[in-house]
């Protein structure tokens, strides 16, 4: 698929992506889960490619929710090698492709070395602009409103909704334009749940692991063909 010079422009700045059906993938294909969740990760570098040839800028993958912590012992310390792995492999891509990376969520439950690897990569990507990486891990959304809330209570204010925007976890990028969740779940999961008041939603059946480059371009396709009232007529 290619997009007209006229479609181009009217593609989403910032996509948020609930990467659903990882788990549901390995059952099918009767792998082990982490199999299902080493496949997901191919799929956002993947997305990331696709994404930069397009001259889409922000892009936010919802990796590790709070209420993942509530997985066997074995899937978390899974999950964090996992997360591990792929900070370290894609660091080249990173530098390479100039892309900055950074976090959002409450990472104090990480391992210390992932900890680390995290603030090292968000350092080392702090000046490139080519396109902006977020990944939302140990993430939710109503405890970031509620954490927004507090700091600007200290300052004894009537509260705003900039107030709120700009005391969020994702105060230096915009809102997202479209949401894409995959697995044929419609919900949101306590992701992004302020900023993406006026987001384009968009649900898929497909599994996370077999969400390939042209069902991405799909969903681009159909964000398109919407028309955007943001409230309005």
């Amino acid at each position: 698929m290619v997009f007209s010079q006229d479609s181009l422009k009217l593609l989403p700045s910032h996509i948020a992506f609930i990467m659903d059906g990882n788990r549901r993938w390995a059952k099918k294909n009767k792998v082990p889960i982490i199999d299902g969740h080493r496949m997901g990760s191919e799929i956002i570098k993947k997305i990331v490619k696709k994404s930069i040839s397009l001259k889409i800028k922000y892009l936010t993958f919802f990796s590790f929710s709070t209420e993942n912590w509530n997985r066997s012992k074995s899937e978390v310390f899974k999950l964090q090698s996992l997360l591990k792995f792929y900070l370290d492999s894609e660091l080249d891509n990173f530098l390479e492709k100039k892309i900055n990376f950074s976090f959002i969520g409450d990472i104090s439950r990480f391992d210390l070395i992932i900890r680390k690897k995290l603030l090292n990569l968000r350092e080392l990507t702090s000046t490139f602009n080519n396109l902006y990486f977020t990944l939302a891990l140990s993430y939710g959304s109503r405890s970031e409103i509620i954490s927004a809330i507090n700091k600007i209570n200290k300052k004894k204010k009537k509260i705003t909704e900039k107030d709120i925007s700009l005391n969020l976890m994702t105060n230096k990028i915009p809102d997202p334009d479209l949401v894409i969740r995959t697995s044929g779940e419609k919900r949101l999961s306590n992701f992004l749940l302020w900023q993406i008041a006026y987001a384009e939603l968009y649900f898929t059946k497909t599994l996370w692991p077999e969400f390939t480059t042209s069902k991405y371009l799909a969903a681009l396709e159909n964000y398109i063909r919407r028309k955007r009232r943001f409230g309005g007529d």
